[in-house]
């Protein structure tokens, strides 16, 4: 799972991202499936904060006073919604033009975002820490997922949270994730994903650890085509998975 070169970066997965940049914020463009999921992942990390700090999840500012750390940014599809529930955001990413199509879009949302070209091994070197780190669909898109997976957890704070989703390297991955939504359905663009990067949930378990994470929650994400709607499923890892880890308090 290592990479002597000691850098998460692909630079294949930053270029590959970078020429759809422009359309993060086109909801049936080639990033429809994560604005289809985004509801359900923005919906896991407020709950599940809000139960940490014992707050009203509804309460329209849950995350009022907390640090909120996006890994992989991308277009700031997430980064926007936890602004909005109260959190003061960074957003980083591999990718130069993403980080200027997140920062262009939140400010025409009147957003304050702090938006940087950066890595997370790089960010956790610094000392940087915050009280929530989000990795979302972005582990199978590095180069070396062992200092990635611990990176993630250096950067969480003591008594923090972080959130991680991914795919599970089964064969009903590959045939869902890869040849139904890339080259059946078209959902995503052909080479999206490679599903020998595709992670088993004990292998993220065990690799956040080294950061000091603790997992408290492993589920399934879930997409029916009957209902075009993703849900939760704590039976049915094999596709999707999300989780959730805290790290001890000093």
């Amino acid at each position: 799972m290592s990479n002597p070169a000691h850098t998460t970066v692909d630079p294949a997965e930053v270029e590959r991202f970078s020429r759809i940049s422009a359309e993060w914020w086109d909801p049936s463009g080639k990033f429809a499936p994560l604005h289809r999921l985004n509801p359900l992942r923005v919906g896991y990390v407020r709950d599940r904060a809000a139960a940490h700090w014992r707050r009203d999840a509804l309460s329209g500012n849950p995350l009022d006073g907390r640090s909120v750390l996006d890994i992989g940014c991308g277009g700031g599809l997430l980064c926007e919604p936890m602004a909005r529930l109260g959190a003061q955001v960074t957003g980083i990413d591999a990718a130069e033009r993403n980080i200027r199509v997140a920062a262009r879009h939140a400010e025409g949302q009147g957003l304050t975002i702090d938006y940087r070209q950066q890595t997370a091994e790089t960010l956790a070197g610094m000392g940087a820490r915050y009280d929530i780190v989000l990795a979302l669909e972005i582990v199978e898109h590095v180069a070396d997922v062992d200092l990635f997976l611990k990176s993630c957890g250096s950067l969480v704070k003591p008594g923090g949270l972080l959130f991680l989703s991914t795919l599970n390297r089964t064969a009903k991955a590959w045939a869902l994730a890869i040849a139904g939504a890339e080259y059946l359905l078209g959902w995503l663009p052909r080479g999206t994903h490679d599903w020998r990067k595709f992670l088993k949930p004990s292998e993220v378990v065990n690799g956040l650890r080294t950061g000091g994470i603790e997992t408290q929650e492993i589920v399934g994400v879930v997409y029916s085509p009957l209902r075009r709607a993703w849900s939760l499923d704590k039976a049915d890892l094999d596709v999707n998975y999300m989780l959730y880890g805290s790290k001890p308090a000093s």
